[in-house]
């Protein structure tokens, strides 16, 4: 990189002025469920323990807090599958206005963008994010040829052939993680909306996400992005944390 330095002139996107959708945001929020409030004084508790050097850090630390705390926020069936879908969960939530889109740009053939890095699907059939979203969209209506998941497509060939149907509008919902759907996927040509039901640890993963939608060549004037919050829980201290770095 060095060497390329000495003979290269490097522009960043914000220097070249690129023509480049401009971008809505919208933050929402989300009341936290009695059984995620309970479970968040659970991790204070926790949390307390492994400051005063109560728990061995083998057993339990700050790190696998966090973790808990992020899963949390995302859907408290991933703490604990027994405990009920929240009709006002992020998912829930996420699949009701994506919906809406999808409807409303039915002539369009506009595509959407979901990001999630935690609860990617396994195969196992245990519970997990993707699995019950692309559920509640089809129950809204929407084809399963429509929804896609970037972990299906695990060679360049299937990664290629899943990308020219989302720029055709053949595939209208692409979910993924920032490690999966970040740098290097070029699927902006009719991207209308992003949505972030989780945030990565890095500033640097926002970056990755929204430059897929926020790039040259997207036939859209204006898109739409979608930051999904849990009161009260770790999203307000990682979203903070993102907004300070």
């Amino acid at each position: 990189m060095n060497m390329f330095k000495e003979i290269a002139d490097i522009k960043t996107s914000d220097q070249l002025k690129l023509p480049v959708p401009e971008a809505e945001y919208e933050t929402v929020v989300l009341k936290p469920t009695e059984q995620q409030k309970e479970i968040v004084e659970s991790l204070g508790e926790r949390a307390e323990v492994v400051r005063n050097g109560g728990v061995d850090a083998a057993v339990d630390n700050m790190l696998k807090i966090t973790n808990d705390g992020r899963k949390l926020a995302l859907d408290q069936r991933l703490v604990n599958e027994l405990l009920p879908d929240n009709l006002e969960s992020k998912i829930s939530v996420c699949a009701e206005k994506s919906y809406e889109i999808w409807k409303d740009t039915a002539a369009q053939k506009s595509a959407q963008l979901i990001f999630c890095d935690l609860s990617t699907p396994k195969g196992d059939g245990s519970f997990n994010v993707y699995d019950d979203l692309k559920r509640k969209l089809m129950e809204k209506g929407v084809p399963e040829k429509e929804i896609a998941f970037i972990h299906d497509a695990n060679t360049e060939a299937k990664k290629t052939e899943l990308f020219g149907k989302v720029k055709s509008g053949q595939v209208r919902f692409l979910i993924g993680s920032t490690a999966k759907m970040g740098a290097g996927t070029n699927v902006q040509d009719r991207l209308i909306a992003l949505h972030h039901l989780d945030i990565g640890w890095k500033p640097s993963d926002l970056e990755q996400r929204e430059g897929r939608i926020i790039r040259q060549g997207n036939h859209n004037k204006k898109v739409h992005i979608f930051r999904y919050v849990t009161e009260s829980t770790f999203d307000s201290y990682m979203w903070v944390r993102h907004e300070v770095a």
